[in-house]
């Protein structure tokens, strides 16, 4: 691994990625018809404004898989728990149809979700995972 890749803080050098999964409550298929695009923009707009690198990103009609580069300090719990309150509360904006059709819940996502450490040797792995997940759908 080149020197390059790796982060520096303070007192340390550090490479914290992870592989987070998410799905719409009920896993139903509603992110579709432009609302995948929506919803990566969304998710970008956050990473950026967190300091989150997407290294890949691919929203699927009926869950969502991102790769991400992030600060040391930042547990990926968080990022999971940003990540989907925020873009919950934006998508819930953006398409009033979902909030009409998740009224009895009250929520878009699902309480849970998978997360996964990747370092560098699994990277491009990870990867193509994530890439060719809209071919397999």
């Amino acid at each position: 691994m080149s020197e390059e890749q790796y982060h520096s803080a303070s007192h340390c050098k550090y490479l914290t990625q992870y592989h987070i999964i998410w799905c719409p409550e009920f896993r139903f298929a509603v992110l579709q018809k432009g609302a995948d695009d929506k919803l990566k923009n969304i998710i970008a707009d956050i990473c950026n404004q967190y300091g989150y690198e997407i290294k890949a990103l691919e929203v699927m009609h009926d869950h969502i898989h991102i790769f991400v580069d992030c600060p040391q300090t930042v547990a990926p719990c968080d990022i999971a728990r940003t990540l989907k309150s925020i873009s919950a509360i934006e998508m819930l904006k953006a398409y009033p149809e979902l909030k009409q059709f998740y009224s009895r819940r009250g929520v878009l996502w699902s309480r849970g979700y998978f997360v996964s450490t990747a370092g560098h040797i699994s990277e491009a792995t990870v990867k193509k995972y994530i890439e060719e997940q809209k071919s397999h759908d």
